[in-house]
């Protein structure tokens, strides 16, 4: 027996938390989303080609991942954050402005990534205390795929 289903009013009493922490995470992803397509517009030099494909990938993958997460939000009867500015002051990142040389865009993305990959982390530890198995999924699908990219940026840094 679950512990949500030995004591329902313990994690009732969390879901709040995990809507709070979601919502973080939904900022993060916009201002990622954001900051890549930035880099994805900008970038020049001789890596142009693998990198300008290689954001379009990643902000798309984001775009669609926000999606996930704000409906995660709606399914536990709350509501998602939203505006620009909301969700840049939610989110807290550096921003940086263009043009910069290429391995700065790729830097300034590894520290945004290693933000929200923190930011999920607890998400993910405050629905394992709320017994919130499907939120858990949901962070542990972005947690795969955030280290995956983090794993692939900090490699381009070594070249």
């Amino acid at each position: 027996m679950s512990t949500a289903t030995k004591n329902p009013s313990a994690a009732a009493k969390l879901q709040p938390q995990v809507v709070e922490t979601l919502n973080l995470v939904l900022a993060d992803s916009y201002a990622l989303m954001a900051l890549t397509h930035l880099a994805h517009w900008n970038v020049e030099g001789e890596d142009f080609f693998p990198l300008h494909k290689a954001f379009q990938e990643q902000y798309e993958n984001l775009f669609e991942a926000i999606d996930e997460i704000a409906e995660r939000v709606r399914a536990l009867n709350a509501y998602s954050i939203g505006g620009l500015a909301t969700l840049a002051k939610e989110a807290n990142m550096e921003e940086f402005k263009a043009p910069l040389p290429q391995k700065d865009y790729v830097a300034a993305l590894v520290v945004a990534h290693e933000k929200l990959t923190e930011d999920a982390l607890r998400t993910r530890e405050v629905a394992a205390s709320a017994n919130d198995l499907e939120t858990q999924d949901l962070m542990i699908k972005r947690l795969q795929w955030h280290e995956k990219t983090l794993w692939m940026l900090k490699s381009y840094l070594k070249a």
